[in-house]
């Protein structure tokens, strides 16, 4: 196992990739706590783009549970037939939808515990929420983060619970807020899976990953036959 970060690597490891991402925000899109929490559960093994993409018309349509149980299952399949398991995200999404209607008076729960009792939500979709909606300190371990954490060495774990409390324990307090945001964008498109972009990495130097890609090499530049300037037809 790679030697763990010391705070002073930490600390300047969430430094640079706030100077890279002073505001980093989620990239679903959504109107208020309720859209939030119907777009990550529908983005469970579907792209955000993809999600954005069905939800831009559903949204129109129904943004409160009391609209969403109006459109019913049938007619939320048919603006989410593009999302991977749609079938069964409609099932989810109008079975919480009643839950939140009859047991919290139509609104998202600011609660862990309540959120993860309604269907389709986990624990990683109930920290999306507690932490874009009402600003609490969670970090929602993903695929991206699972990797970023176990790659770089900053949080090892076997689990995503594992490193989900490892990130929790190193991350400082005045970066915590946002953190999960930051390590999901830097393995989204810097520390990705296959090919990682190691010469754009800012925290290449603290990372513990042994085989970091390198810069292609580049091209040589082509000179015109003869060594001199190209000769032009009719000169």
């Amino acid at each position: 196992m790679a030697k763990p970060f010391t705070k002073s690597e930490t600390e300047a490891f969430f430094a640079r990739l706030k100077a890279a991402m002073p505001d980093p925000k989620t990239e679903l899109a959504y109107i208020n706590a309720y859209t939030l929490l119907v777009a990550v559960v529908l983005s469970a093994q579907a792209t955000d783009k993809g999600v954005n993409k069905a939800t831009a018309r559903l949204f129109e349509v129904a943004d409160t549970p009391a609209k969403m149980v109006a459109l019913g299952e049938a007619g939320l399949t048919n603006y989410i037939k593009t999302i991977g398991l749609y079938r069964n995200k409609a099932k989810n999404v109008i079975a919480l939808s009643k839950t939140l209607l009859e047991r919290h008076g139509g609104e998202v729960p600011h609660d862990r515990d309540a959120l993860e009792t309604l269907a389709g939500v986990g624990r990683k979709t109930a920290n999306v929420v507690l932490n874009v909606a009402f600003g609490e300190k969670t970090i929602a371990v993903d695929t991206h983060i699972f990797r970023v954490a176990n790659r770089t060495g900053l949080a090892p774990g076997k689990t995503p619970r594992d490193v989900e409390d490892a990130l929790l324990r190193a991350v400082p307090d005045g970066y915590l807020l946002h953190a999960h945001h930051w390590l999901i964008l830097h393995g989204r498109y810097v520390c990705t899976a296959r090919a990682p972009k190691c010469p754009d990495c800012a925290v290449r130097d603290l990372c513990r990953f042994p085989d970091k890609t390198k810069a292609a090499p580049a091209k040589p530049v082509r000179k015109p036959a003869g060594g001199g300037r190209a000769k032009h037809p009719g000169r």
